[in-house]
């Protein structure tokens, strides 16, 4: 039986007296908070519903000595069948507002898609080649959210990092500071928050005016594109792209030309539609998973001689 660590229970103890009791939860399973609808329990899980809640709870479990997750929507990771112990800081602060003419500030804990409706409604531009990608804010800037547009006058590659202009940290040393884009540190698939133990708290987007049916447009031209390539989570629940890419061969093309599309494992498979994203069909285990990433990597490295890194986090324990 998986043990749990003393200091949850120090935590539980604190929180009571410092949080809202009636979101802290025991033994919760985590696969209904993620995408990939896998994951054993976590010991404890806190609903964080502001950036001061989050911030205290972060507080909290560093000051008990409780190791603790920040969870998002729960896309880009797989959580092992023994589930996470420690506390899992569940971020679902959501408030945002405008910023002057063209700025939006929005908690970490919003989701893309809302805060794309919200500017679309405001006439402002810059978040929306981003719909349809599950992420909140904070996950955004922890990856620094792209998107390859398909439109010809816009053909490129796309980072939210272009559209942020500040991010309030809660800090390792537990100050509350806000640092401007270049202090983020914002590369391919990274950040600041990749090589330091700081939580963004809060967010402001500075983006242009524009032409909400124009924006529309892109909604939809990018939705279709999407739903063309990519399983539809609602049906086949994934955590999107399995391996990082590599330039100039492409992790999935190498997958497809082995001929593992539809390749199974328990419950556990390769898309049909895009080699580098593997689906639960129902039932699938983080064990599933772990066995089917492993024949992937040894397919690709003995028929091509190239090495496939995951790109997914791997929480908790396996």
């Amino acid at each position: 039986m998986t043990q749990t660590p003393a200091t949850v229970s120090a935590f539980v103890d604190a929180a009571r007296g410092t949080l809202a009791a009636d979101r802290l939860k025991q033994r919760e399973p985590l696969a209904p908070y993620t995408t990939f609808r896998i994951g054993g329990p976590a010991d404890a899980m806190y609903d964080a519903t502001s950036a001061d809640d989050l911030a205290e709870a972060v507080r909290l479990a560093r000051a008990t000595g409780t190791p603790y997750f920040v969870l998002g929507l729960g896309a880009n990771i797989l959580v092992g069948d023994r589930g996470v112990r420690g506390v899992v800081i569940r971020n679902v602060a959501r408030a945002h507002h405008p910023v002057g003419d063209t700025g939006l500030r929005a908690e970490s804990g919003a989701t893309i898609r809302e805060l794309i409706f919200v500017a679309i409604n405001s006439r402002l531009s810059g978040l929306e080649h981003y719909i349809g990608i599950p992420s909140t804010v904070g996950g955004a800037i922890w990856q620094n959210l792209h998107f390859l547009s398909p439109a010809p006058e816009r053909e490129r590659t796309m980072f939210i990092a272009e559209v942020v202009e500040s991010v309030e940290l809660l800090t390792e040393a537990d100050e509350r500071v806000t640092v401007d884009n270049a202090a983020m540190a914002f590369g391919y698939d990274t950040s600041r928050l990749h090589h330091t133990r700081d939580v963004a708290l809060a967010v402001t987007f500075r983006l242009t005016p524009g032409d909400p049916f124009v924006m529309h447009r892109i909604l939809q031209e990018n939705l279709s594109w999407r739903g063309a390539r990519h399983p539809w989570l609602d049906i086949h629940p994934s955590a999107g792209s399995i391996f990082k890419k590599i330039e100039g061969v492409g992790a999935g093309r190498l997958i497809d030309a082995c001929g593992l599309k539809g390749f199974r494992i328990g419950g556990a498979q390769i898309s049909h539609i895009h080699a580098n994203i593997m689906v639960n069909l129902g039932g699938a285990t983080a064990a599933d998973v772990r066995a089917l990433i492993a024949h992937a990597q040894r397919t690709v490295e003995e028929k091509h001689g190239q090495h496939l890194a995951p790109e997914i986090g791997f929480i908790g324990e396996f």
